[in-house]
């Protein structure tokens, strides 16, 4: 089995996000799509049933699900305090794996939150306060809280806390799954990169084009790799950029970010780089990360030469 099929089979099948309005439900929606959850807002809590149908999510005797799914179930439906307990029950007794996840606040920070947006709390009828709906919909919901799998308090979390606390949760234990990292080499000859979070330029290496046997040949080609690999140069090279990567990685993943461009370049995007690309993948791999190689310019390099 593949690293990224492992990462996901190791996460729930289907995760129900509900708790507070206003305690940073769409937050957590978004790093759920981040993990590469199907993601549903605001479904009425009658038809988790059909889509779990639907989309085929994995039941306890049988094998891997189509797709994770998370879905968000909240006052915002007016059947949602009626039937979410039920829709559970029906999908215990169906043999559906599932997850809740319950986001809380303290009222004061809730408060503050919708006079900041503005916004009409869902449980606000005509002549009451926000704090009024505030504490009923708390009420309506404390069973629920005491049986979720998981809670969140939000209070004192700044998003960044909130994303990777929930990637603690479902994120199978390895941070470093959840950031998808490209590597990928190129040619300056060819246009600098647009999409690249860090570019290293390996420009100052010594050039197997000059080599005539090596000239028609690629990075991923075994002579020109020995070339550019065995050298004292490469070699402190690459102690000094694993070094830089050890420091950067770990960074990324702390800040939360899902997807990661690395690029290598030389001149032409047809030696140095790919072997160079190629080497840098195989090194991240080694760390955790989950880690795809490209070589943007290897076809028009092996055409225009350098």
């Amino acid at each position: 089995m593949s690293d990224d099929a492992t990462y996901l089979e190791n996460m729930p099948s289907l995760v129900i996000v509900t708790g507070m309005s206003g305690a940073g439900r769409t937050e957590a929606m978004h790093v759920f799509e981040d993990l590469g959850y199907f993601c549903v807002d605001n479904l009425p809590s009658s038809l988790i049933g059909s889509l779990v149908d639907l989309d085929g999510v994995m039941r306890a005797d049988d094998g891997p699900s189509k797709r994770r799914l998370a879905v968000v179930c909240d006052a915002r439906n007016r059947d949602f305090f009626g039937s979410l307990s039920s829709a559970l029950d029906d999908l215990s007794a169906r043999g559906v794996e599932y997850t809740v996840l319950f986001l809380d606040a303290d009222d004061e920070k809730l408060v503050s939150r919708y006079k900041s947006s503005r916004r009409r709390h869902p449980m606000c009828e005509e002549g009451t306060t926000i704090g009024q709906g505030i504490q009923r919909e708390r009420r309506l919901l404390m069973d629920l809280r005491d049986a979720a799998d998981h809670v969140i308090d939000t209070t004192d979390m700044l998003p960044q806390k909130l994303r990777t606390t929930i990637r603690e949760l479902f994120g199978t234990g390895n941070e470093r799954k959840g950031l998808a990292v490209t590597v990928y080499s190129f040619g300056f000859k060819h246009g600098a990169p647009l999409d690249a979070d860090l570019v290293m330029d390996v420009r100052f290496l010594p050039n197997p084009y000059y080599d005539p046997q090596l000239r028609p040949l690629t990075g991923l080609d075994a002579p020109v790799r020995d070339f550019v690999m065995f050298r004292d140069e490469t070699t402190e090279f690459l102690k000094a950029w694993k070094g830089l990567l050890d420091v950067v990685m770990p960074g990324y993943v702390a800040e939360g970010k899902q997807q990661l461009a690395i690029a290598v370049g030389c001149t032409g995007g047809q030696h140095r780089s790919v072997a160079l690309a190629e080497a840098t993948g195989d090194y991240l791999k080694s760390r955790g990360y989950r880690v795809s190689v490209a070589h943007r310019d290897l076809k028009l390099a092996e055409r225009a030469g350098k």
